[in-house]
């Protein structure tokens, strides 16, 4: 099984950590982000990692050389300009001789099974709704519980990550985010699955408050 990583972004909301670092070797337990994502990605038998690379690539490539591509087979998709996650997942397809991949965004950490999401083609991993904020349950204008930071039951939101089949590149646009583009489309036709996972950790690193959280349950999380 082959892999993209999309870890171009500059991870702005990270800053001032990301003016010295790119986002994927921020620390989560003095571990960086790549690095658990690529522990995870082994235990489901992933032997070929394509990184989708932009904002500081020469310090990424240089980290993955100094830790002997850890364990599994590293090759660089690097972008001149921005692309998005279409054209990235378009340029690093080139790469990929496989008839399926897998693509996961660069700053989610989860414990999500992949041997689940790969049963079906062109899957979306799938979770209930994350709030950030307190839910209050109310009846006849009075509020009766209080629920913070939960699961909204039935929504689902995009986890980040996705089983293609190669198919899919002709479609991708050479610019632009294939969240907003070729599975719109897709979903129109009936060709987009989504696999839903239920009571799942899942992480989106996007704040000094989310390394914080993430690095207390990350050793638990990927083994």
């Amino acid at each position: 099984m082959k892999a993209i990583i999309l870890a171009g972004g500059r991870g702005k909301r990270l800053k001032p950590v990301t003016d010295f670092i790119p986002k994927p070797l921020v620390p989560l337990s003095n571990i960086p982000i790549l690095e658990w994502q690529i522990k995870y990605l082994k235990k489901f038998r992933v032997d070929e990692v394509i990184i989708c690379s932009g904002y500081k690539t020469g310090i990424i490539q240089n980290y993955c050389s100094m830790r002997n591509n850890m364990g599994v087979k590293i090759k660089f998709s690097a972008e001149k300009i921005p692309l998005g996650t279409g054209g990235a997942i378009k340029q690093a397809g080139k790469l990929i001789k496989n008839e399926s991949f897998l693509v996961m965004n660069g700053d989610i950490i989860t414990n999500i099974d992949l041997k689940k999401l790969i049963k079906k083609p062109n899957s979306i991993a799938s979770i209930e709704l994350r709030t950030k904020y307190g839910i209050m349950e109310t009846s006849d204008d009075k509020v009766t519980k209080f629920r913070e930071k939960k699961e909204v039951p039935n929504i689902w939101m995009n986890a980040g990550i996705y089983y293609l089949q190669k198919d899919v590149l002709k479609d991708l646009p050479k610019k632009g985010d294939i969240e907003k583009t070729v599975f719109p489309k897709y979903a129109k036709k009936g060709l987009l699955n989504t696999i839903k996972f239920r009571d799942v950790d899942w992480y989106s690193i996007d704040s000094l408050k989310d390394i914080e959280e993430c690095s207390m349950h990350i050793h638990n999380l990927i083994k």
